[in-house]
């Protein structure tokens, strides 16, 4: 009877199978058993041979492998699946934070039966969710690859080296918009970019025809072409280009058949609308404002000189008319004519010179020789006098005073004013060539004073007049020196 009890109790403990028993906690202590036997067998499977005899512990303490920390990681692997990327950077921001201890809503009994494969992928998986939590990416860099740029935006992120798509760039105005852009940014490689991208996406003739009239890009894209060997495209280009501007110059030329004035300031006027380079634009409109400018100022100077209510048109009668003459010739007339009129008539001097933005070595050189011809003395040297910020007077050629001195000796200048400038001039061997030159022996004299050239002084005597002041400032220097 003993032994077929004892079999029994072995059968029920031994099969899969359990008998209904009114003890709960015989059976919840069957299952801790059970749940650790399954633990164990887990620990056997993942951990290698190398670490039995090591025994591992958690962050909290807990020994790895037990049954309170199976059921934490499992709760943590779950509950951090629920949770946003927002929770789980904030969750991993250091690597020494301990792991947040929830609380597990899982039984055992739901852990260890039936679920084993789901409990062994929740404790491999636990280390890399809570240790090295992925970081979120900034929202600018998203932006890298928007396609929402205008193309002031696009030019400017190209110039810092960003990766930009011009494939949205894609009706002809924009693409024009991008290019003028990139021109104006002035980055050579900025320019070749929108350029590979044009050649790529638009006609021929299209390409050309735009590139006409952006002179900057057409040397950018002629250079490309140039480095990558598509010879049979540049030949084309550089046709079209040659054509293009001996047309042009052609039209420009026809200037020079039209007689009437009127009609040759229309031509001009219509020429400036070409598709000539920049700087060639510029010079045409100077000309067109030029030749208006000369319109007016004939007009008036030949009422004047009819009605003879000038006294420089008496003095001095035009002998040509001002139309259609270069811009020194029209500021040598101005200069000579209109010197002290107001900046604010067209004839004016320093009103040309503002327009047309003339050097100050070019005004300075024409002026010169304009009221020098005048023999205007009190306007040349108002015209080398500066004045400084403190009030301070100062006499300054911006062509150099040898200069000064030969323009005013060429129109018959006085030796007085001619030594004035003689005397201004810095370099020492040129003012004595000059002084020895012009006869300015007063500044020959002094130069070798102050050189303490007693022997080149003596010399100098003997090219002077006898009696004259000259030679008795010579023999009063030589008899200072000789009693110091």
């Amino acid at each position: 009877m003993s032994r077929a009890r004892a079999d029994e109790e072995e059968y029920w403990h031994s099969s899969k199978f359990r008998a209904f028993t009114f003890d709960d906690e015989d059976d919840e202590l069957s299952q801790l058993k059970e749940s650790k036997r399954a633990v164990n067998s887990l620990r056997d499977i993942v951990d290698d041979d190398d670490d039995d005899d090591l025994e591992r512990v958690s962050w909290s303490g807990e020994p790895v492998g037990s049954i309170s920390w199976s059921i934490k990681e499992t709760a943590s692997s779950s509950t951090s699946s629920l949770e946003g990327r927002d929770s789980s950077l904030q969750k991993g921001s250091s690597s020494y934070a301990a792991f947040p201890k929830q609380v597990s809503s899982y039984s055992l009994s739901s852990l260890f039966k039936g679920e084993l494969c789901l409990s062994l992928s929740a404790l491999l998986d636990t280390g890399v969710k809570n240790y090295t939590p992925e970081l979120r990416r900034p929202k600018a860099e998203y932006k890298d690859y928007s396609s929402d740029w205008s193309p002031k935006d696009t030019v400017r992120r190209m110039q810092r080296g960003k990766v930009c798509s011009l494939e949205r760039f894609r009706s002809l105005q924009d693409k024009l918009v991008l290019l003028d852009e990139a021109v104006a940014g002035h980055d050579g490689n900025v320019i070749t970019a929108v350029l590979i991208f044009l050649k790529r996406t638009l006609r021929r003739e299209i390409l050309f025809r735009e590139l006409e009239v952006r002179q900057v890009a057409l040397c950018h894209l002629i250079h490309f072409l140039k480095e990558t060997g598509e010879q049979k495209l540049l030949l084309d280009l550089l046709r079209l280009c040659f054509f293009s501007l001996s047309v042009q110059l052609s039209q420009y030329r026809e200037h020079l058949n039209i007689q009437d004035v009127e009609k040759r300031r229309e031509f001009l006027k219509g020429c400036i609308g070409l598709p000539f380079s920049v700087e060639d634009t510029s010079h045409i409109q100077d000309h067109y404002t030029l030749l208006e400018r000369q319109i007016i100022i004939e007009a008036n100077d030949r009422h004047l000189e009819t009605a003879g209510q000038s006294e420089i048109f008496r003095k001095y009668p035009r002998k040509a008319s001002i139309l259609n003459m270069p811009l020194v010739t029209t500021l040598f007339y101005s200069c000579f004519y209109h010197y002290t009129e107001a900046e604010g008539t067209f004839s004016s001097p320093t009103n040309l010179k503002k327009t047309f933005k003339i050097p100050d070595k070019q005004y300075v050189l024409t002026a010169l020789a304009a009221r020098a011809k005048l023999r205007a003395w009190d306007d040349v040297d108002a015209l080398l006098t500066t004045k400084n910020w403190l009030g301070y007077t100062k006499k300054k050629a911006p062509i150099g005073f040898h200069r000064v001195v030969e323009i005013l000796q060429r129109n018959n200048a006085p030796v007085q004013v001619l030594q004035e400038y003689v005397r201004l001039v810095e370099d020492v061997e040129t003012r004595l060539n000059l002084a020895t030159k012009y006869k300015c022996h007063d500044v020959v004299i002094e130069t070798y004073r102050d050189l303490k050239d007693r022997i080149q002084l003596t010399a100098y005597k003997c090219k002077v007049e006898r009696g004259s002041a000259e030679e008795d400032k010579i023999n009063s220097i030589l008899n200072n020196t000789v009693r110091n």
